[in-house]
């Protein structure tokens, strides 16, 4: 945005502030400067008003003229000028010598053909004030002889090129920027009076030049204004009034047209003149537009409208889409005689989403879709129509329309000051920070011990104590934080319980084949009620969703994963397996829990093209899956119990799926088997799909984790042992070198160190009773500090030997 300087001193006085202050006081409140530019004459020291006593021909050179030149001293000056558009007796800029024009060009004294020369009559370019480099610039208004020419040219301007952001609009305006450099350099700050006694001159007794505002969408637009101001004379701007628009980037086009965007950058409050005569039935309707409506805007481009977006019409057609741009049938021109002249305040969110669907962005759309003041639509109208009258003339007449009221957000934060001095970390007075508020207008009362902090209308950035200590933060000066030692204590933590065991899963389904998902964590209210009925459909809803697909807080990662499926079936890629670790939400008696979650799909398409046939995954390949997952957990789901799933419509084939835990009764929910074939045909996936989930609430997630120090390497030998023990079919390997494992460090009793337990080789058959089979083990022992003799190892295997026979169901196998 771009912010005038002459603009902002009309506010807050800078007379004793160096650009560079101004510079660096923006950047420390919030505000980056990208660019500063000045504009109008530059400071030019030795450039003077100067009148042509004479004028004579070059005697060497056709268009070369010698002058004599009184630029106010006790003799005239001596130039020799190659223009011709000036005659004696003009005043025009004169540079002396020792002069520095723009481009660092300086004159000096010097000879032209021969002929002395002391100084330059200067051009418009010359002087850094435009392009014209035709003649001299000669100067109608006769200003003194001698004068400085900066004194003549007071017009110059330093333009700042500021990024406003997105949480503060009520910056985007010249008033609201003064603000907050006046509460930076301490500085009253001053706002432009009304000249006009309104009630004393609007002539209410007599009608309005409509006969009313009717709002068919109060949502849309919960407060508008209409004034009306009879005989009205369209003409050009003031110079005063071009200056200050052309400064800032904006063309000058009529007096109206230019009041109305003065006082949009003054206040930042879009505003929009109907020319009255072309208001069919004398009747403003601020409603939704009919689907299909066209409006030929400003820009001179049709548009068709959807039913969803809001537009100012009369009785017969919209003459403008509300806070974005208006449209030709209305526009203010020079047959202009009466003027409707808006003020309104529109919901934010709607102008975004017209705005966006257009591909139409204006100033107004550009301050409307961010906020502007709520309460502050009647004065940036008053302020407009003063200007009006004094500038275009006319009257006010018939009494001011209104549909709507001011929203009512008026606020108080309770706030304690030493929470402000505990964020900082160091001291700041009470006076100071009460000091600070009431620069940004934000009242300070005594609420007992805290204070309460009234938020001005055009704050809606300020919610919490919070916000309101970096305000303080903000005008304070972060330069100003003291210096002081930093002073950190290192501290050994572990990552949270859920975090590593989200980590423990994904790094286990990958080894498993599955590429990793993330998706959002809501889906649409008719997945919910349709697969998802087991769960209250209300209580899941969001109160404000964004868009109609993600109304719903997400019961299950299932469906996110069809969704990965579905779209990768469509382009080929030939992905199977895919899984996600996440959040889902559980409804119970009216509460919503949130769970962490991971849940796996395998795809099995009715038609393969591969070269060679594998063994399909089936329910049991998902349940050792599902087991492995739940280890981690530290829950044994074997142990717990598959029983088959049949809770009526849900995303589960009924008799081809299970499930194992209760939330209520055990904080989780495990479920695998074969998917709907109605929901995979709804994904529009050919083929079968397989899954497992596992839900468990946060509070039952208790992991266990060494933490792993670092540990010498051994310089001896390690000495190996090898067991075969005898054991039930049914029990797997690692059941047993588990137990083994736990076995031999009990035995050794921290002499020296039990390195590894392996199972080497597996055999059941001849030899082996039915229903036995024989596992061989792989015992390594090792020292720090010695080598191990025969006999010390020999001990402890044959103690373990010896606990085996007496406290399992084991054989060691001779």
């Amino acid at each position: 945005m771009l912010i005038s300087l002459n603009w902002l001193t009309n506010y807050v006085d800078l007379s004793d502030k160096t650009t560079e202050e101004i510079e660096y006081s923006l950047t420390m409140i919030g505000f980056e400067v990208e660019g500063i530019k000045n504009t109008g004459l530059p400071d030019l020291p030795k450039v003077v008003v100067g009148e042509v006593l004479s004028h004579e021909q070059h005697p060497d050179a056709d268009r070369l003229g010698v002058c004599r030149v009184n630029v106010g001293e006790e003799e005239s000056l001596q130039i020799v000028c190659g223009a011709s558009n000036y005659q004696v007796g003009d005043r025009v800029p004169v540079a002396l010598v020792g002069a520095r024009l723009p481009g660092n060009f300086k004159i000096k004294a010097t000879k032209l053909r021969g002929v002395k020369s002391f100084g330059m009559m200067c051009s418009p370019r010359e002087l850094g004030l435009g392009d014209d480099h035709e003649g001299l610039m000669i100067l109608e208004d006769k200003p003194g002889i001698g004068t400085p020419i900066n004194e003549v040219f007071t017009d110059s301007d330093t333009v700042f090129d500021i990024e406003v952001t997105p949480n503060r609009p009520d910056c985007l305006c010249h008033v609201g920027i003064a603000r907050e450099i006046a509460a930076y350099f301490g500085k009253n700050l001053t706002y432009p009076k009304l000249d006009t006694d309104f009630d004393g001159i609007r002539k209410s007794g007599e009608p309005g030049l409509i006969t009313g505002v009717e709002v068919t969408s109060p949502d849309d637009c919960p407060n508008y204004y209409a004034h009306s101001i009879r005989g009205v004379k369209i003409g050009a701007s003031p110079d005063w009034l071009k200056r200050t628009l052309e400064a800032v980037d904006q063309r000058p086009i009529n007096n109206v047209v230019d009041i109305t965007n003065f006082v949009l950058l003054e206040f930042g409050q879009p505003l929009h003149a109907f020319d009255a005569k072309k208001i069919g039935g004398s009747k403003i309707v601020v409603r939704r537009a009919a689907k299909g409506e066209k409006i030929v805007t400003l820009d001179e481009k049709e548009r068709t409208l959807k039913s969803d977006m809001l537009v100012i019409a009369d009785l017969e057609k919209p003459l403008v889409i509300a806070g974005v741009m208006g449209s030709v049938d209305a526009e203010v021109d020079d047959n202009t005689v009466d003027v409707v002249l808006e003020s309104a305040y529109f919901d934010p969110s709607g102008i975004r989403k017209t705005s966006r669907t257009l591909g139409l962005s204006s100033d107004s759309s550009y301050r409307f879709e961010r906020g502007v003041d709520p309460n502050g639509a009647n004065f940036a109208a008053l302020r407009c129509i003063d200007l009006i009258l004094e500038i275009a003339g006319g009257e006010l007449i018939g009494p001011v329309i209104q549909a709507g009221s001011e929203p009512n957000i008026e606020r108080e934060i309770e706030l304690d000051p030493h929470y402000i001095r505990d964020i900082a970390g160091f001291d700041i007075p009470d006076t100071r920070i009460r000091e600070i508020f009431e620069f940004l207008e934000c009242p300070v009362s005594d609420g007992g011990e805290k204070w309460l902090v009234k938020v001005p209308s055009w704050r809606g950035d300020l919610y919490r104590p919070a916000d309101l200590a970096e305000e303080v933060f903000r005008i304070f000066g972060t330069d100003k934080i003291p210096d002081a030692d930093v002073s950190v204590k290192g501290l050994l933590q572990e990552d949270a319980a859920t975090a590593t065991l989200a980590n423990r899963f994904s790094t286990y389904l990958v080894g498993q084949h599955f590429q990793e998902c993330i998706h959002y964590s809501l889906r649409s209210g008719e997945e919910a009620s349709r697969w998802f009925s087991r769960f209250s459909k209300e209580t899941l809803k969001l109160a404000n969703p964004f868009t109609s697909d993600q109304t719903h807080l997400r019961v299950s990662l299932v469906p996110g994963l069809l969704d990965t499926l579905k779209l990768n079936f469509a382009r080929k890629t030939g992905l199977e397996r895919v899984f996600e670790v996440g959040k889902v939400f559980y409804e119970q008696d009216g509460q919503v829990y949130e769970m962490i979650s991971v849940a796996f799909v395998i795809f099995q398409p009715d038609r393969e093209s591969k070269w060679k046939s594998r063994e399909g995954a089936d329910f049991y390949t998902t349940k050792n899956i599902l087991n492995a997952v739940g280890n981690f957990a530290d829950l044994n789901l074997e142990g717990f119990g598959y029983k088959s799933l049949d809770w009526g419509t849900s995303i589960w084939q009924k008799d081809h799926s299970a499930h194992v835990g209760n939330f209520a009764d055990n904080g989780f929910e495990a479920k695998l088997g074969l998917l709907n074939v109605n929901l995979v045909k709804e994904w529009d996936l050919e083929g079968s799909v397989l899954a497992g989930s596992l839900d468990i609430l946060p509070e039952k997630v208790s992991i266990e984790k060494d933490i792993v120090r670092f540990k010498p390497f051994s310089q001896f030998p390690s000495t190996e042992k090898d067991l075969a023990l005898v054991v039930d079919d049914s029990l797997l390997a690692e059941t047993v070198r588990l137990q083994l494992h736990k076995m031999a460090k009990r035995v050794v009793n921290n002499r020296y160190d039990v390195e590894s337990v392996t199972v080497f080789d597996v055999y059941s058959g001849d030899g082996l009773p039915e229903g036995k089979k024989s596992l061989a083990f792989n015992m390594k022992f090792r020292s720090n500090d010695r080598t191990l003799t025969d006999k010390e190892v020999g001990e402890v295997f044959s103690e373990v030997q010896k606990q085996i026979e007496e406290t399992t169901p084991y054989q060691v196998r001779s």
